[in-house]
């Protein structure tokens, strides 16, 4: 099972702001090029979404499902391509101010699942770095900090990089 976090400077529902925005996936999500909604209302159980991944001159149409949502703590996905299905869940803690984020994500069924090693592991391990990254740099970019001393006045050096294991 890949399993990353970050640290989200911002607080839970900023968060799922953007996780219930089915247009801003391709803005976080690694690959993604066109997100938008298939079927039902995101993120409702049982609802979908549509998107493109581009793998250079080509691209990959898959879709993802909502299986589990209690807001506002939890979202797990179903995510489909022609490769397979994937299970994706957000668990989303407060943590102080902020919200510390974590995806977990294993292969569920077709080549993804056959061939699930430690290979695919550490590459998983590398998207989610990216992805969790972006998810937090396009929240705290949506939500700017409403106090003057909140998390965003801090100096680099005291923050450091977020998610870095």
């Amino acid at each position: 099972m890949a399993i990353r976090h970050q640290l989200v400077e911002r607080e839970p529902a900023a968060v799922w702001n953007v996780l219930r925005d089915p247009s801003r996936y391709a803005d976080w999500v690694v690959g993604t090029s066109e997100s938008a909604p298939r079927t039902g209302r995101w993120p409702e159980v049982g609802s979908s979404l549509a998107y493109t991944v581009k793998l250079g001159p080509k691209s990959v149409e898959g879709y993802t499902v909502v299986r589990r949502l209690e807001h506002p703590r939890y979202l797990e996905l179903e995510a489909h391509t022609s490769l397979g299905t994937a299970r994706i869940a957000f668990d989303i803690r407060p943590w102080g101010e902020e919200t510390l984020l974590i995806v977990d994500e294993h292969p569920l069924r077709g080549l993804g699942g056959t061939l699930h090693n430690t290979v695919l592991e550490t590459a998983i391990q590398f998207r989610h770095r990216d992805m969790l990254r972006r998810l937090a740099r396009l929240v705290e970019r949506l939500n700017p900090p409403t106090e003057p001393g909140s998390a965003d006045a801090r100096p680099s050096s005291v923050t450091g990089e977020a998610g870095r294991e």
